[in-house]
């Protein structure tokens, strides 16, 4: 096979698949799958694909949105972390998962907190951890799982959280030692469809959240997107799984059926109908609409809504 310049090791050729395929989403917090790849991963659930999902750490520092959990945090009893993981697995749950595993194993890592606040420096934070480490323990689970497709953040995590760079950092490391690899996305939100979602929001007399200051909300232009996959019939998923991580998410629908979510800061973000990639490494042909579209499967299998290869 020939090897394509402009991706060094990646192969040039078309890539036959083995089926069933397989799918691996590296997070850094509990909540980050359904946040930023909820409808995806529900969609390729619902087609069969094997859908992996690794969390990095307990999301010990999230800040509790529900006055009566709010003991649970970090400055008071400290136990948010557990609270978390039960969060997790409902949402898990609501999207089809049915493999998910904590990097390390559980509470291996701890949640840094938002970047500069005393809570990077703490002896088990992420940040702290070697990064060496952490990125073989993600390569064990490549190894395992042997995903063709792996999904995770873009250099700046995508907001600027240590967590979410870090994640990024050891998704690229541990991906680009499998060979069975054959494609990294990142996933990010779409400056066109989240400003028109805003825009959509700005007439609903009812809604308990604010609007976002412009440049509020993290964005990627359109142009440098290069996979936008429709979730449209998976956002009841994902809006259950939200839902499931109530500590952080406040989930809104009123009867005419506009809806929005927000985390601790109030600040409304829209449900939009697609979700956003762009691709890091790998071919690009066929891959406009579908994280596998062009790679194919042996045999002339195809994977169905019911979830059977065939």
């Amino acid at each position: 096979m020939a090897v394509s310049p402009a991706l060094p090791g990646i192969y040039a050729d078309p890539v036959t698949l083995t089926a069933p395929p397989r799918l691996l989403l590296v997070h850094a917090h509990p909540d980050d799958e359904s946040l930023w790849t909820g409808g995806t991963i529900a969609r390729y659930a619902a087609r069969g694909v094997h859908v992996t999902v690794v969390t990095c750490t307990l999301g010990e520092e999230g800040e509790v949105i529900p006055p009566g959990l709010r003991e649970l945090a970090s400055d008071a009893a400290d136990q948010l972390g557990g609270y978390r993981l039960g969060e997790l697995r409902s949402a898990c749950a609501a999207l089809g998962v049915t493999d998910h595993r904590f990097l390390g194993g559980v509470g291996r890592w701890r949640d840094s907190g938002m970047a500069g606040t005393p809570t990077n420096d703490h002896p088990r934070a992420f940040v702290r951890g070697s990064l060496d480490e952490q990125a073989e323990a993600l390569a064990a689970v490549i190894r395992e799982v042997r995903p063709q497709v792996v999904v995770s953040y873009d250099a700046n995590g995508g907001y600027g959280h240590p967590d979410h760079i870090r994640a990024h950092d050891i998704t690229m490391a541990a991906a680009a030692e499998s060979p069975d690899v054959v494609r990294v996305f990142h996933a990010v939100t779409a400056e066109r469809a989240v400003h028109a979602g805003i825009d959509a929001l700005r007439d609903v007399p009812d809604l308990p959240f604010r609007l976002p200051e412009p440049g509020e909300l993290p964005v990627t232009p359109d142009a440098e997107i290069t996979t936008v996959v429709d979730i449209a019939e998976h956002i009841p998923a994902k809006l259950s799984a939200l839902r499931a991580h109530a500590t952080q998410v406040s989930v809104w629908r009123n009867d005419t059926g506009a809806t929005a979510y927000a985390l601790s800061n109030n600040i409304a973000q829209p449900i939009v109908d697609a979700e956003c990639y762009v691709l890091a490494r790998g071919a690009a042909e066929g891959a406009a609409a579908d994280l596998f579209g062009g790679l194919g499967l042996t045999g002339g299998e195809q994977v169905t809504e019911r979830g059977a290869a065939r």
